[in-house]
């Protein structure tokens, strides 16, 4: 499924449709480019799941934890080039009864394993974006309506 987005508040708009059928367990991958909203939408969904504290970036602390209606986790895996076994054992608990969305997630591969939902954010102009979202068709008609 693909959406547009032209402010980040449809992003955010868009996420928390999405968080609405979201529990603990879930994994999100969050993909982009510098600067293509992938925290917006984070933040969206976090709101949407009951997180009243500000969303930032955790892109220098690695992994941020919240508390809402569920746990909610926000990891960034930028700074990383792959990962070790030690490194998981340092975000393995993020995972514990939690939503969780992870930021640059290819260097978290084969750790991760399939993420319940995989998002996709890309530049279309300079204020609008495209959101690929890849999920079983059940949770997205859930989210979404038909498609």
């Amino acid at each position: 499924m693909e959406l547009e987005s032209s402010s980040p508040g449809e992003t955010e708009s868009c996420a928390a449709r999405l968080a609405a059928v979201l529990v603990p367990g879930d994994v999100v991958t969050v993909s982009g480019d510098l600067g293509a909203g992938k925290t917006t939408f984070v933040r969206g969904a976090c709101r949407a799941l009951g997180v009243t504290e500000p969303v930032t970036s955790p892109t220098y602390t690695i992994g941020h934890r919240y508390h809402g209606r569920v746990g909610v986790s926000h990891l960034d895996l930028y700074r990383f080039s792959g990962m070790s076994e030690a490194e998981w054992g340092d975000l393995e608990p993020y995972f514990e009864e939690a939503v969780v969305f992870v930021e640059w997630p290819a260097a978290g591969a084969g750790w991760l394993g399939r993420p319940r939902v995989s998002i996709r954010l890309a530049h279309r102009t300079p204020t609008s974006r495209t959101i690929g979202l890849d999920a079983d068709e059940g949770l997205l008609e859930r989210a979404f309506g038909p498609c």
